[in-house]
């Protein structure tokens, strides 16, 4: 919902909070006084009207989970910079203390960091202004597009591929450096370093599920079936198997901390231990039919949760590279 939706609420919502005594005139200006007992640091009173009478984000805010209350809301989360935290915690506080926000809702202020430059400073553009979604984007595109050229990757493919491709790898880039860090935490976004093919980036994780894939394709082209897991041969095989126990747990931990990072780090611990297994394990050529199909079904289920794992984190794969 934006301001506009509930601007037809905050007449009447302010006349009833006068009305019940919850808001009280300051200076000309209508507050909410939010501070508890217990607090270790003063926390202003919430704003409601200015002395002209002007309604602010506060005011929005408040009329806003009303709306969302009648709606039938039970959890109601706010993905913001962390600095606007004390805004929230008024907004909160007046939602409850007044009654709008009734013992049944949950709300939520998830607040995330900053991205910075290599410097560690607010990320900015040459010319010291704010960099623009837009140029960031077409940056980290013209860096994968120079990378896949040093890594040899997709060397004969067409001109127009090659672009889909680093479409593909640069948003990668962007998003895993922005989620492999705890939301919490400012963190510096090194274009060189999170554009590799190598180490924890996003990049690295694409061209592990299109490794992957190409086995199960050349497999297929052998005419050999994947089958049923049998127990594991050897430590690689058995760390990946557990590895892969880890999907659902690792999922719900990244929900109840609101931490993506979580998902994050597991995709790329999933992605090295089955480099691990398939550096141990000559798949393809091994003379156990049975031990064959089996290990064939595991690259085929490493492959399923890779890729619903870059799905959740909104990494697209490439179809080859």
């Amino acid at each position: 919902f934006g301001e506009s939706d509930v601007a037809d609420r905050i007449p009447a919502l302010i006349e009833r909070l006068k009305h019940q005594g919850a808001a009280r005139l300051h200076d000309g200006a209508l507050i909410i006084d939010v501070a508890e007992a217990g607090d270790k640091r003063e926390l202003p009173p919430l704003l409601l009207t200015k002395s002209d009478g002007a309604a602010l984000y506060s005011t929005t805010d408040l009329a806003t989970i009303e709306q969302r209350v009648e709606e039938g809301m039970q959890l109601v989360l706010y993905v913001v910079d962390n600095r606007q935290g004390d805004h929230f915690e008024q907004v909160f506080r007046a939602a409850r203390k007044t009654g709008i926000a009734p013992p049944g809702i949950e709300l939520e202020h998830i607040g995330f960091g900053t991205m910075n430059g290599p410097d560690g400073k607010p990320f900015k553009t040459r010319e010291g202004g704010v960099m623009r979604l837009k140029n960031l984007m077409t940056a980290v595109r013209s860096k994968a597009r120079e990378r896949m050229t040093e890594a040899k990757v997709a060397a004969d493919y067409s001109e127009a591929e090659k672009d889909a491709i680093a479409a593909d790898v640069g948003l990668a880039a962007l998003k895993y450096a922005d989620l492999i860090n705890h939301r919490t935490k400012d963190y510096a976004f090194d274009l060189d370093r999170f554009s590799s093919f190598e180490g924890k980036t996003g990049p690295y994780l694409l061209y592990a599920v299109v490794r992957i894939q190409s086995i199960l394709q050349n497999a297929a082209k052998a005419e050999l079936v994947p089958g049923a897991l049998a127990a594991p041969a050897s430590d690689a095989e058995r760390r990946l198997l557990l590895t892969l126990t880890q999907f659902s747990d690792v999922v719900h931990q990244a929900f109840d901390a609101r931490a993506p990072s979580y998902v994050a780090e597991y995709a790329h611990a999933l992605a090295t231990t089955f480099s691990r297994f398939y550096a141990e394990h000559h798949i393809l050529s091994e003379s156990n039919a049975t031990r064959r199909a089996s290990w064939l079904g595991l690259v085929s289920y490493t492959a399923h949760v890779l890729e619903r794992t870059l799905d959740i984190l909104g990494l697209r794969v490439p179809r080859r590279m």
